[in-house]
C-alpha cells in the first residue's frame, strides 16, 4: 500500500473541526491547477485546428461549443475542489447505486451511434453517464474499501469490492463500450493497490482477468462463442496480428499513422494539414484527434501536450501522499490511473503500440461529458490535497 499522510481515524476526527475555507484555498496544489488549466487550453488549440473545415461555413462552431463545456467544466472542478471529499466517503451507497441505475437507464433510453448505446439526450445537451461515472465510480469502491479497511487484507472483502465493482463494468461493457469498461477496471485495480489489498490476491485477480481474455479472444471465437463485437474482435485481431488484419479494418490505423508522421517536426498548419482537411483520417476530433494534432503542429506540438500529461499525473500522484486518510488516498489513485490509462490507449492506438478501443483523449477530445467529468475528477483531487495539507498543517501545531 502506499504511504499517505493521515489515517481514517485523523480523517473523521477532523469532521468537526471543518477547515476554514481560506485554509483549504491557500493549501490548493496550484501546480497541477495550473498543469490542468494549460491542459485546457491546448485541448481547445487543438480542436480549433482539427474541426475548422468540419462545418461549412462555420469554423468555430465545435470550437465554441468545446469553450462552453470547459467553462461549465471549470464551475464544476471549482465546486469540487471546495467540497470536503469526506462528504462522499459517507454517502458512498448512494452514489454506487444511482451511478448504476443511471448506466442500466441508458440501456434502455439511450441515443444510438455507430453501433453503441451510450448517450441521453437533454435537449440541449448529450449525456454520457459512463463518463461521469469513472469518477463517480472510484468514490464510490474507495468509500467502501475506507469502510472496510480493518479487514482489508480479507479475500471476503476483495471479492465484495470486486464484486460491486463489475457491476457498472458489465453495464458499460453492454452498451457496447470495451474502452470505458477497461477504464473502470483499470482504476479498480489502482484503488485495491493503494488500499493494501495483498499481493497474493492482486496476482490472483491478475491471473483471471488473463484466463478470461483468452477466453473472450480465442477460445470462445474458436467455439464459436462471440462476446465481442465483430468490429471490436477486428480491432483487437489488426493489433496483434496487423498482418492478418483487413484492409478495411486496418483503414482507422494505417491512417492515424500516416497522420502522426506528416506531421514532422513543426507540423503542417491548419490549413496544410491534408489528412485532417480532406477526412482521410477517421474522426479526427474525437478518438483520433491526438493524430490530427500532431499532423497540424507537429513533434513540438505533441511533446508540448504530453509534457502537460506528465506534470498532471505527477501531480496527481503526489496527491496520493498527502492525502489525508485511506479514503482520499484510495481516490486520488482511482482517478490518477484511469486518466494514465486513458492517454496511454488513445495516443498508443494513433501509433500500433495499443488497440483502437475508442477512448477519447483527456481534456482535448471534442465532448462536453469527457471534458466536464475529467475537470470534476481534477477537483477532487485539488479538495483532496487541499484537506491533506491542512490536516497536516493542523497535527503539527
Amino acid at each position: 500500500m502506499l504511504e499517505y499522510a493521515g489515517s481514517q481515524r485523523a480523517g473523521l476526527r477532523n469532521e468537526r473541526e471543518a477547515p476554514h475555507l481560506l485554509s483549504v484555498v491557500r493549501s490548493l496544489d496550484w501546480v497541477l491547477l495550473v498543469g490542468v488549466a494549460a491542459l485546457v487550453l491546448v485541448g481547445l488549440w487543438g480542436v480549433a485546428g482539427v474541426t475548422k473545415f468540419a462545418v461549412a461555413n462555420d469554423p468555430s462552431y465545435y470550437l465554441n461549443r468545446q469553450i462552453l463545456y470547459a467553462a461549465a467544466g471549470g464551475v464544476v472542478l471549482v465546486v469540487a475542489a471546495l467540497i470536503d471529499p469526506d462528504l462522499y466517503r459517507r454517502y458512498w451507497r448512494g452514489i454506487f447505486i444511482g451511478t448504476a441505475v443511471v448506466i442500466a437507464f441508458v440501456l434502455l433510453i439511450g441515443h444510438a451511434a455507430r453501433g453503441s448505446t451510450r448517450w441521453i439526450h437533454l435537449g440541449f445537451f448529450t449525456f454520457q453517464p459512463s463518463e461521469f461515472g469513472k469518477l463517480l465510480f472510484v468514490v464510490a469502491l474507495a468509500g467502501m474499501l475506507a469502510e472496510r479497511q480493518r479487514v482489508v487484507s480479507s479475500w471476503e472483502t476483495t471479492l465484495r469490492v470486486v464484486g460491486l465493482g463489475l457491476l457498472p463494468v458489465v453495464l458499460v461493457f453492454a452498451q457496447p463500450d470495451l474502452g470505458t469498461a477497461l477504464v473502470y477496471l483499470a482504476a479498480l485495480g489502482a484503488m485495491l493497490f493503494v488500499a493494501g489489498v495483498p499481493w497474493r490476491h492482486l496476482a490472483v485477480l491478475g491471473s483471471l482477468v488473463v484466463v478470461v481474455a483468452v477466453g473472450v479472444l480465442w477460445a470462445g471465437p474458436a467455439a464459436g462463442v462471440n462476446v465481442l463485437k465483430g468490429y471490436q474482435q477486428q480491432r483487437l485481431t489488426c493489433f496483434t496480428h496487423p498482418s492478418n488484419c483487413p484492409a478495411a479494418a486496418g483503414y482507422n490505423l494505417d491512417q492515424a499513422k500516416t497522420t502522426v508522421g506528416s506531421g514532422q517536426i513543426r507540423g503542417r498548419g491548419v490549413n496544410n494539414s491534408t489528412q485532417v482537411n480532406l477526412g482521410f483520417l477517421p474522426e479526427s476530433q474525437t478518438d483520433f484527434v491526438f493524430a490530427g494534432f500532431a499532423e497540424q503542429r507537429g513533434f513540438l506540438g505533441a511533446a508540448l501536450l504530453l509534457g502537460l500529461y506528465l506534470v498532471v499525473l505527477w501531480r496527481g500522484l503526489r496527491v496520493i501522499t498527502v492525502a489525508r486518510d485511506l479514503f482520499s488516498a484510495v481516490v486520488a489513485g482511482g482517478i490518477v490511473i484511469a486518466l494514465l490509462f486513458q492517454i496511454f490507449v488513445n495516443v498508443g492506438m494513433t501509433m500500433g503500440i495499443a488497440p483502437i478501443t475508442g477512448i477519447p483523449l483527456p481534456f482535448v477530445s471534442v465532448g462536453g461529458s469527457s471534458l466536464i467529468a475529467n475537470l470534476a475528477a481534477m477537483g477532487v483531487l485539488l479538495a483532496i490535497h487541499a484537506r491533506g495539507r491542512v490536516s497536516r498543517y493542523s497535527r503539527r501545531r
